[in-house]
């Protein structure tokens, strides 16, 4: 059988699949890229589609990766006395060269960089999220605990 998911896509299966973590990817036939978007695609609540937002430190400029719940705005103020320096999102070209990803697509597992990751207590609200995998038009479901538990995440506030 010939694989037809895109590059970025395999990575995503294999990330996981190493993390213990089997997912199902969804190609969607229409974008994904905005969280509005995936929650109509997918037939959710946006509050259940996981952000994969990539922020700099403003200090050091160290990459951050937050998962928050599609419905929610980072709070950057709040997000900075957990990562401990201020924080700016990242320009398109960083967020690729960072994560290996284009925004709109960018997964929670599967980067180029390991990352401090940040998880959005609203996220464990729900039963099931979804994440993108990898380009912006293919999705994954997964139990919130597992998706924070198979990246190490600290679980905080971000609105």
């Amino acid at each position: 059988m010939v694989n037809s998911l895109p590059g970025p896509v395999e990575r995503v299966r294999t990330a996981a699949r190493a993390l213990g973590l089997e997912i199902a990817v969804r190609s969607m036939p229409q974008s994904t890229h905005t969280a509005a978007e995936a929650a109509s695609a997918v037939g959710c609540d946006l509050g259940q589609i996981v952000k994969s937002l990539v922020f700099r430190g403003r200090i050091g400029g160290q990459p951050h990766l937050l998962l928050v719940a599609g419905k929610n705005r980072v709070d950057q103020e709040g997000a900075a006395l957990f990562a401990g320096e201020p924080l700016d999102r990242a320009d398109p070209a960083f967020v690729r060269e960072t994560t290996g990803f284009s925004i709109g697509g960018i997964p929670p597992v599967g980067l180029r960089t390991a990352l401090p990751v940040w998880f959005d207590r609203d996220l464990l609200a729900w039963d099931i999220v979804w994440a993108a995998a990898g380009t912006a038009d293919t999705m994954f479901a997964v139990q919130p605990d597992r998706l924070r538990e198979v990246t190490g995440a600290t679980v905080v506030s971000v609105a």
